[in-house]
C-alpha cells in the first residue's frame, strides 16, 4: 500500500479531508492509510440502523478515532422512504456534504476499490444501460465545493484484507454482504471469482475499460454542449436543427435538457421517456404532447418544443381597472397615450361597449368580429392561422366587455371596436 500512501499524500497535501468510514475492512484500511499522511482528518460515520450490529460498528469507529485523536462525526438514519439503498445513499452524501461544509474540507475520501468497480460495471451491463451510464466511478470526481477521491480503486478486496491483517487494523464484517438478496452480492459471490480465475488482475482491466469510457464520454460531452447551444435557446428546442443530429447526439441532448429540468430528480427519467421524446421531435405532426414524470410534459408546437408543468394551464378571469399582470409575465395596462397602432394597442370608445372590461382564457366556440372583416371569425381559426402553438392557446388573454363580447386578442387581432387615431376614443389599452 506504499503506492497508495504516496498518492494520498500528494493529492490531499495540507487540506482538511473527510473520510467516510462504515467500520468495514475497506473504510478502516483507508482511514489507517490517511491518518499516516495527514493530520487534518475528519471521520464521518453513518449508522444505517438496519442491523443490531450497527451500534457496535459505530462504537468501534469512535473508539479508533478517540485512540488516534481523530475528529469523529456521526449520524443515524432513523427511518427509510422508498428504495432502501437509494435512500441510504442520498442520506449518506447529505451528511458527508454537511460535514465537508462544517470543517471547510476540500476532499471526501471513500473506500471504493477495484472489486467494487468491477461489480458496478457488470451490474450496469446486466441492466443494459446506455454508454454514459456504463461509466463507473472515477478515482477523482470534482463536485461543487469538494473533490470526491477514491484512493483504493486500484486495489482488490484481498489486498485490503491482507493489509488489515498485517497491520492489525480493527474492522467489522457486514454479514448481509454475503446474502443473495442483492444483485451486487450475487456478482461478488458467483461471477467475480470465475473472472479472477481467468485473470487475477481483472479489476485493472475493468479500471482501464472504465477510464476509456470516461475519456470517450468527455469527448462526446464537448460536442453535446456545442450542439445543445445551437438547438436549445430560451428553454426551447429547435426541432428542425434537432432532426439533423445523429442518433447519439439526439439521445444525449434530450437527456441533458431533461437534466436541466429535473436536476437531482433525473433518476426518474427512463430510456423510454427519452426515446418517446425523440419520436415526437422527429415527427412531421405540428402539435404534439407527451406526459413526463413529476407532472411535467413535453410540448411540440410546429418547429419548437419545450417542457412545462401540467399545472401551468389554469383558467383565469380578471377585471381590468388599471393594470393586470398575467402568468406569462405579460402586462395589460390602461395608458394615457400611445403612438402604437399595432395589435399590441387597442383604442375604444366606452359608449360603444359595456364596462368593465374582463380578461380571460379562450373558450370553445369563441368568435370575434375582426376589424376590417365583414362578419365574425372563430378565435380557434385565427390562432391556427397565426401558428400559435396549441399548448399556448389556452394561456392567451382574451379581452371582453361586460356583456362577454370579445373586443381584442392582445398582440394578435383587434375587433371592430378598435378606433383609429383620427376618431373619438377615451380608453387606450396596451399589451406589453
Amino acid at each position: 500500500m506504499n503506492d497508495i500512501l504516496k498518492e494520498i499524500k500528494s493529492a490531499v497535501k495540507q487540506n482538511r479531508v473527510v473520510v467516510a468510514v462504515s467500520g468495514g475492512p475497506d473504510s478502516m484500511c483507508l482511514l489507517y492509510l490517511v491518518k499516516k499522511v495527514s493530520s487534518k482528518v475528519i471521520v464521518a460515520h453513518v449508522n444505517h440502523n438496519l442491523r443490531k450490529e450497527s451500534e457496535k460498528e459505530e462504537k468501534m469507529v469512535q473508539d479508533f478515532c478517540n485512540k488516534n485523536n481523530l475528529i469523529f462525526e456521526t449520524t443515524k438514519i432513523e427511518s427509510y422512504i422508498g428504495n432502501i439503498e437509494n435512500y441510504a445513499r442520498k442520506k449518506r452524501y447529505e451528511f458527508f456534504e454537511k460535514i465537508i461544509k462544517k470543517y471547510d474540507a476540500k476532499y471526501l475520501l471513500t473506500a471504493h476499490h477495484g472489486d467494487d468497480l468491477t461489480e458496478t460495471v457488470l451490474m450496469r451491463l446486466i441492466k443494459g444501460l446506455d454508454l454514459e451510464k456504463l461509466v463507473s466511478f472515477k478515482e477523482k470526481t470534482k463536485r461543487d465545493n469538494y473533490i470526491l477521491y477514491r484512493p483504493l480503486i486500484s486495489k482488490t478486496k484481498e489486498e485490503i484484507l491482507s493489509y488489515c491483517k498485517d497491520n492489525k487494523i480493527p474492522y467489522k464484517i457486514d454479514e448481509t454482504n454475503s446474502q443473495d438478496t442483492y444483485t451486487r452480492n450475487r456478482i461478488r459471490k458467483y461471477i467475480l471469482p470465475y473472472l479472477k480465475e481467468e485473470n487475477s488482475q481483472i479489476h485493472q482491466n475493468f479500471l482501464k475499460f472504465s477510464k476509456s469510457l470516461d475519456e470517450l464520454e468527455e469527448y462526446v460531452e464537448k460536442d453535446v454542449k456545442k450542439k445543445k447551444k445551437e438547438i436549445y435557446k430560451d428553454n426551447k428546442i429547435d426541432t428542425d436543427k434537432f432532426k439533423q443530429l445523429n442518433s447519439l447526439l439526439k439521445k444525449k441532448i434530450v437527456y441533458s435538457i431533461l437534466k436541466d429540468s429535473y436536476k437531482e430528480k433525473i433518476s426518474l427519467i427512463k430510456e423510454k421517456n427519452v426515446n418517446d421524446i425523440i419520436k415526437i421531435l422527429e415527427s412531421k405532426k405540428p402539435n404534439q404532447m407527451i406526459d413526463l414524470p413529476l407532472n411535467k410534459k413535453l410540448i411540440k408546437a410546429y418547429t419548437e418544443a419545450y417542457i412545462q408543468n401540467k399545472s401551468d394551464n389554469k383558467t383565469f378571469n380578471y377585471t381590468l381597472k388599471d393594470e393586470i399582470k398575467l402568468r406569462t409575465n405579460h402586462i395589460i395596462k390602461v395608458v394615457d397615450s400611445s403612438e402604437d397602432t399595432s395589435n399590441n394597442t387597442l383604442r375604444i370608445n366606452s359608449k360603444e361597449i359595456s364596462l368593465p372590461l374582463h380578461i380571460r382564457n379562450r373558450k370553445n366556440g369563441d368568435k370575434i368580429e375582426v376589424k376590417g372583416l365583414n362578419g365574425s371569425k372563430k378565435v380557434k381559426d385565427i390562432l391556427i392561422d397565426e401558428k400559435i402553438p396549441k399548448e399556448k392557446r389556452n394561456n392567451l388573454p382574451i379581452v371582453t366587455d361586460d356583456r362577454g363580447i370579445i373586443i381584442w386578442i392582445p398582440g394578435i387581432k383587434k375587433s371592430k371596436f378598435d378606433v383609429s387615431n383620427s376618431k373619438n376614443y377615451d380608453i387606450i389599452i396596451r399589451y406589453f
